[in-house]
């Protein structure tokens, strides 16, 4: 008998997260790091973003091409409400961090409160993932 050692939902919104998007964020931690003094590179935050634009439009296209004609269907609607939401919101809270709140720099705040979104993110997925399961 199999026994579950991680939630799906919450392997697929961190490990897959991270797995996927590691290189380019250890890249832009590098190249900032290397120099504390100087201007960042746009290099970094401009390969994250279009890393995730490709994992959004392209991974996710590739994926329901190859399950070919069988029906697709989303497996928990409550999970898949919370993430695209909170897909959303990531790219107006990312406007508002860079144009708005802090022009051209991020502050401390931003920051933690950026983290304090994913840690949200996380709970209520996985919260919507225990009901949806308890109602099936």
């Amino acid at each position: 008998m199999d026994v579950a050692v991680w939630n799906e939902t919450v392997a697929n919104l961190t490990l897959m997260a991270l797995g996927s998007s590691a290189p380019e964020i250890l890249l832009s931690v590098l190249g900032t790091v290397q120099d504390l003094e100087a201007i960042p590179s746009a290099l970094g935050p401009a390969t994250i973003v279009g890393s995730a634009a490709f994992n959004l439009l392209v991974i996710s296209g590739l994926s329901i091409i190859a399950v070919g004609d069988k029906p697709k269907a989303i497996a928990n609607v409550g999970v898949f409400a919370i993430t695209s939401v909170f897909s959303l919101w990531a790219y107006i809270w990312m406007y508002l961090v860079l144009m708005e709140f802090s022009k051209d720099e991020i502050e401390s705040w931003e920051a933690w409160l950026t983290f304090a979104f994913f840690v949200i993110l996380i709970a209520l997925s996985f919260s919507a993932d225990k009901i949806g399961t308890f109602f099936e």
